[in-house]
């Protein structure tokens, strides 16, 4: 199994209903203040089920969900297929924009599970795709001093002001059970100091880089920002 066949399947990454709705009215929150202009043109790559997209699309001009399992491709299109303004892609259908095409470009808890040359090809994609001056946010970047203990803390607290606690401490169990603790023991997760993982970005091309407050609940986990030349 890789990364894409679990996201592919059913997996239990969330400890309830009510954790990823949460969870992704709050990525959501997080996006929407990046959004340059009221008709930008805007990319989540790596989407996952973004339950409230429509929250996102209904902030900017289009937005494009990115999202590599074909599965949650036709979740998203079954859910959001009657507005207008969002387009569900393929990671093949992004390459095929043409190029200048977006103003912003976001790529949450993504690069985790790339390696480091894969995300490399994908700094370069996204360069190519942005308008000049278009903007590009990483956000959830694991630093390579992070423990899973905090990482658990970080959703205990989450779930105790979200009013999940008790499904939280019974997912914790099962995360170790799980085929997502596995993969993650056999492939790891690509981790990136602030120096390094902004020295990627800068040679990838861009500029004004920037640290920025993380997406979703997990403040010790990383966000940065940079724009494309021009």
């Amino acid at each position: 199994m890789s990364w894409r066949d679990f996201w592919n399947g059913e997996h239990a990454i969330y400890v309830s209903p009510r954790h990823k709705l949460l969870h992704y009215r709050q990525i959501a929150t997080d996006l929407i203040r990046h959004i340059p202009a009221s008709d930008a043109v805007v990319l989540d790559h790596g989407c996952g089920e973004a339950l409230a997209a429509d929250r996102v699309a209904a902030a900017c001009g289009r937005l494009y969900l990115c999202e590599a399992a074909a599965s949650v491709r036709e979740k998203l299109r079954a859910m959001f297929g009657a507005v207008g303004t969002i387009h569900v892609v393929s990671p093949e259908e992004v390459e095929a924009l043409p190029e200048g095409t977006l103003d912003l470009v976001v790529a949450n808890s993504l690069i985790q599970y790339l390696s480091q040359q894969e995300l490399g090809q994908l700094l370069a994609l996204w360069r190519r795709k942005l308008k000049p001056g278009g903007k590009l946010v990483l956000a959830d970047v694991i630093p390579p001093d992070i423990s899973p203990l905090t990482d658990a803390t970080q959703l205990l607290a989450f779930a105790w002001r979200g009013g999940f606690l008790t499904a939280a401490l019974g997912g914790l169990v099962r995360t170790a059970f799980s085929d997502y603790r596995k993969l993650r023991a056999e492939y790891g997760l690509s981790t990136y100091s602030e120096p390094a993982i902004t020295l990627l970005i800068r040679e990838a091309g861009y500029q004004d880089i920037e640290r920025q407050p993380n997406f979703g609940h997990n403040p010790h986990r990383m966000t940065f920002s940079a724009r494309s030349p021009g």
